[in-house]
């Protein structure tokens, strides 16, 4: 499957939807998921790593559609292998982004303070809501919204892989535009988040950096442990933008174009609650949560154009194509040429 050449029209032609599969043979392997997944949950923790967490999901799909061909599923590997191609690029080169070039540092600083009257809304935010000593609910919730961040979007992607696959075209192309220029951003300017620039003495109070914390109080320590393994091994100063706020700004919006207007306040908070958690951890500033949500802007606008100039392409193609007919055109009924073949009939009669 290559993202940039399959269009609205042909995927629907391309996959059809499978049959729905008995009852018997998807529960059966629904139970069986469930029963290795919570293995994996109790005795390593929730999957973290990126690749891990797309082998659970492609499980997930198998055993849903349990009574399918191999073909079907193995339609699965090359519809989404662009999209684990970058998943894998992104994990793995992002940390080398910096390219021995110092960090952009006091930017952020500056643009937070100038939108939020001289105070940084992280200092503020941990200030009176992070206690050190304790582990509040808050806490907790905010370990579940930074943790959705591996999941939603790839969540998502898969429902409509499974049912709407022209959607799944539409979401895929932008996920996939949104993960590009995030990358590219990283190499070309490197920025360090808040709890970094108060490490290195940029920032005069303390920043804790808690958005792992809140695993511990409800007894997954080990998905917390995971988590912050991932984090030493990436990249420090990926800063801007933020991919956290803009994947969740982009479920939101491409949610709010397919449901009901009564769903959209539910659809906002969640990028809304995704930038406080951000921010309240530590991890980022809220110029990098707005310059995320900017960025799916920009690709929505981007992937859009793309799409419009290939439907105006293939329907210029469709009007100048020349239809193929067994009949000759200067004998076939109502040709411009067909009165002028009849009089050389009769002539050549008489």
């Amino acid at each position: 499957m290559a993202l940039t050449s399959t269009t609205p029209d042909s995927v629907e032609q391309q996959h059809e939807l499978p049959p729905k599969p008995g009852r018997r043979q998807r529960g059966f392997a629904m139970r069986c998921y469930a029963v290795a997944f919570i293995a994996q949950w109790v005795l390593w923790g929730l999957p973290v790593d990126r690749f891990l967490i797309f082998v659970w999901l492609l499980a997930a799909a198998v055993c849903w559609n349990i009574v399918q061909p191999w073909r079907y599923h193995l339609g699965w590997a090359r519809d989404w292998s662009p999209i684990l191609g970058l998943l894998l690029v992104y994990d793995y080169s992002r940390g080398f982004a910096e390219n021995g070039r110092a960090p952009h540092i006091t930017e952020m600083i500056v643009a937070d303070r100038a939108m939020f009257g001289g105070q940084l809304p992280t200092i503020w935010l941990q200030q009176h809501f992070f206690d050190p000593s304790q582990v509040h609910w808050w806490d907790v919730v905010g370990a579940f919204v930074y943790m959705s961040h591996f999941v939603v979007s790839l969540g998502l992607g898969i429902a409509l892989w499974l049912y709407r696959r022209q959607l799944w075209a539409a979401f895929m192309r932008r996920w996939f535009c949104l993960t590009a220029l995030g990358l590219a951003t990283y190499f070309l300017y490197p920025a360090a988040p808040p709890w970094w620039a108060a490490e290195m003495g940029y920032i005069n109070e303390t920043v804790a950096r808690g958005s792992t914390r809140g695993w511990s109080a409800i007894g997954l320590d080990g998905t917390g442990r995971l988590l912050r393994d991932g984090q030493l091994l990436a990249n420090p100063v990926a800063a801007v933008p933020s991919l956290h706020a803009a994947f969740a700004a982009l479920v939101a919006v491409f949610l709010a174009t397919l449901l009901a207007k009564k769903w959209w306040p539910l659809l906002l908070a969640y990028p809304v609650v995704m930038g406080l958690t951000l921010m309240y951890s530590g991890e980022h500033y809220a110029i990098d949560v707005l310059v995320g949500w900017a960025y799916v802007g920009v690709s929505w606008f981007g992937v859009s154009l793309g799409e419009r100039w290939w439907r105006a392409r293939r329907a210029r193609a469709a009007m100048t194509a020349v239809p193929v007919s067994p009949v000759s055109p200067a004998l076939s009924p109502g040709s411009p040429t067909e009165p002028h073949e009849k009089m050389r009939q009769r002539e050549l009669v008489q």
